[in-house]
């Protein structure tokens, strides 16, 4: 049986995201657990090169439901404008794309599938590729890694997790 775009796409992103709102619960749970600021987790990073907390939901946002929308243009340009800064903030940016992408169909993503779409960065072209490459080769493993980093900040910061908090609800049928 083969998949379509959406069924190969939108699901899985949404099913990350799930598991991110977790994470982002947990996180502000264990700062007041602990008498921490929300500073001491939101500004912190795995390392001094690397984006703190909040940059990683937003990154998820942009290769989610952002990334569709850009690529019915024809382009995709990252879009890093409103980094949240609060942990509302970050639930918020979560529920927008899980809003925006529950409303895509099979048919909104089919047409961009073998479309051709460009990656526009400081006002230049940098690649090109087809619809379905970009969302499942460029897209989705920066979603996986926007947010494993997320939940590996929380991590090496304390807050109790496990591979089920990182997996989120798993789509399982039911016989």
């Amino acid at each position: 049986m083969a998949l379509s775009l959406h069924q190969a796409f939108v699901p899985n992103c949404q099913q990350t995201l799930d598991a991110l709102s977790g994470l982002i619960d947990k996180g502000e749970a264990h700062v007041k657990e602990h008498g921490l600021t929300d500073a001491d987790l939101i500004e912190a990073q795995l390392a001094g090169d690397m984006w703190p907390l909040p940059w990683h939901v937003r990154s998820c946002w942009v290769h989610s439901a952002y990334a569709v929308e850009q690529l019915q243009t024809g382009t995709f340009t990252p879009n890093f404008s409103d980094v949240p800064e609060t942990w509302d903030a970050m639930r918020a940016q979560i529920t927008d794309a899980q809003e925006k992408l529950a409303g895509f169909t099979e048919a909104d993503l089919e047409p961009i599938a073998d479309k051709d779409v460009a990656f526009i960065m400081g006002g230049k072209a940098l690649f090109e590729g087809k619809g379905q490459e970009f969302l499942l080769s460029f897209n989705q493993p920066n979603l996986y890694f926007h947010a494993t980093t997320f939940y590996d900040i929380l991590r090496h910061k304390g807050v109790t997790l496990g591979k089920t908090d990182f997996l989120g609800p798993m789509r399982l049928s039911r016989n």
